[in-house]
């Protein structure tokens, strides 16, 4: 708690002195001129079998003492519903193309164990299949995005997983799902032919993928009102060959979207990453820094794919994103697990505020992971949690759900300066929400002084702001087991004066608002 009253003693000084800090920054808002909807699934979830992120931390078994729901665990799903979270992926990831969806059918205690040998070296008992997942997505009211196996699956088992999910008829698959418990068919909203195909989904080029792709969609048959949005296995990185060869070579109408990943490694050195806290300022700059690189990355893929989709039909899903560090000390390296500070939830907000910008394209994310894992929303041990920063984040954003992108211009930004790196110091999204609200999102990526904003909303006056705001005194200050609450939004309140708008950002803040 003390935590949390510093947070609230800086904001007010901050606000006090309002432009003591620094020069005004103006940001106009053109409220006449709706843009493109930002799809709720930008805010989609990813749930891989990899580490604790789905045994422990979500999944404990009916039987558990822990309190559940059908297997999931109670206090997990509240809080993920706090999120609305809009869509979860599953079952991975590197997972994905070695897992055999019928090992994951059936009575739980006759399904077979393998070992994932992607993740940790560990048992995989196969109790959460196809309809524990179904179960987690209709408990949480999301939508799902099923993964299938090209790697090492064939295109009969594929075809024969999207009609046992999906078949409305009286096939043997169909009465298959029926004797296991589900009556109606699933809704698989969208689902990918498999993953990461130029590494652990099979080390493949770009050309042999897109052959594979239209050999394995060709046999996944559905009946038309139950066809899911199909999503072609991009690139990652730097590299648009990907984007560049699978638009060329699928027609739009056998893709929806081709899938694209990027995390933010501090270093940029894969094999030395950089730790998740502890660490120094040339850390927390560089963090934002690489971060903010996906707004290029975002933009070539997309011009890759323009030139042989000039329509602009086909979309770009980034559904793995976020940050990777060196796992923390004493744990399974295999299970990522790493801690989670206020420089995540930065790079969360930073990322939303790009793929507001793209929201005409980029109509699905999905972070690394939910629980436990990278980037997660909630951290377990046993029967306890604790919410992360990056929860808080997403928490704060859930406004821009199916929100419209409204244009912003930011004069007079500053740049956040150390050494040779250099970004901007604020970052600024502005939507119309559902209901009927301008929200305001900015980021002060300087952790060292706030940052005065002007706030003018086109063609009409601003009174004032009214949010909350979420920061700490620390870069690398996290929320834990003993002090679950250290890092939180407050409240954040401005008003007009003297016919002008002025919101003093804090230091290392995400703020997010409803203009008045």
């Amino acid at each position: 708690m003390k935590c949390i009253n510093t947070s609230i003693v800086a904001f007010s000084l901050a606000m006090a002195v309002g432009g003591a800090f620094a020069a005004p920054v103006s940001v106009t808002i053109d409220a006449a001129k709706p843009g493109s909807v930002i799809n709720k699934n930008i805010y989609g979830q990813f749930a891989e079998h990899l580490g604790t992120g789905i045994y422990e931390g979500m999944w404990v078994g009916p039987e558990s003492s822990i309190p559940n729901t059908k297997g999931w665990r109670n206090d997990v799903l509240g809080a993920l519903k706090q999120l609305h979270v809009p869509l979860v992926r599953w079952p991975g990831g590197c997972f994905a193309d070695e897992y055999h969806w019928k090992d994951g059918i059936g009575a739980r205690e006759k399904r077979p164990t393998k070992v994932n040998t992607n993740w940790g070296g560990v048992e995989e008992s196969n109790a959460v299949g196809t309809h524990e997942f179904f179960d987690l997505a209709e408990l949480l009211g999301a939508q799902t995005y099923i993964n299938g196996n090209l790697g090492s699956g064939t295109p009969q088992e594929m075809s024969e997983w999207l009609e046992y999910m999906t078949s409305d008829s009286k096939s043997t698959l169909a009465e298959l799902r029926r004797k296991n418990g589900r009556a109606q068919p699933y809704k698989v909203d969208y689902f990918g032919i498999g993953n990461e195909a130029w590494g652990c989904g099979g080390n493949m080029r770009p050309q042999y993928y897109a052959d594979l792709y239209k050999h394995y969609h060709t046999f996944m048959k559905t009946p038309e009102s139950a066809r899911p949005k199909f999503i072609a296995s991009g690139g990652n990185d730097d590299d648009i060959s990907w984007s560049s060869t699978l638009s060329r070579e699928i027609k739009p109408n056998m893709m929806d979207a081709i899938s694209f990943h990027y995390y933010t490694v501090p270093t940029g050195v894969w094999e030395k990453k950089g730790a998740a806290t502890g660490f120094g300022e040339n850390e927390w700059i560089s963090t934002l820094s690489r971060t903010l690189r996906i707004d290029s990355l975002i933009k070539n893929n997309l011009a890759a794919i323009d030139k042989n989709d000039p329509s602009k039909k086909t979309g770009l899903y980034v559904d793995e994103w976020g940050t990777w560090y060196d796992v923390e000390p004493g744990t399974n390296t295999g299970f990522l697990f790493q801690q989670n500070s206020l420089r995540d939830a930065l790079v969360a907000a930073l990322n939303f505020n790009i793929f507001h910008a793209h929201a005409d394209r980029v109509r699905m994310t999905n972070i690394a992971q939910m629980v436990n894992v990278l980037q997660a929303m909630i951290i377990t041990d046993k029967d306890k949690y604790f919410l992360t920063p990056t929860y808080h984040a997403f928490e704060m954003y859930v406004p821009f759900q199916d929100a419209t992108a409204l244009p912003v211009a930011i004069s007079g930004n500053g740049k956040y300066s150390l050494g040779k790196v250099s970004i901007p110091e604020v970052s600024a999204s502005a939507a119309r929400a559902k209901d009927g609200k301008v929200y305001l999102s900015l980021v002060n990526t300087n952790p060292h002084k706030a940052v005065d904003v002007s706030v003018a909303l086109a063609g009409q006056k601003v009174t004032a702001v009214t949010g909350r705001v979420l920061t700490a005194g620390k870069m690398d200050a996290v929320n834990s087991f003993a002090q679950p609450q250290a890092v939180q939004p407050v409240a954040f309140n401005a008003k007009a004066q003297g016919g002008k708008l002025t919101v003093s950002v804090p230091a290392k803040a995400v703020v997010v608002v409803a203009v008045d």
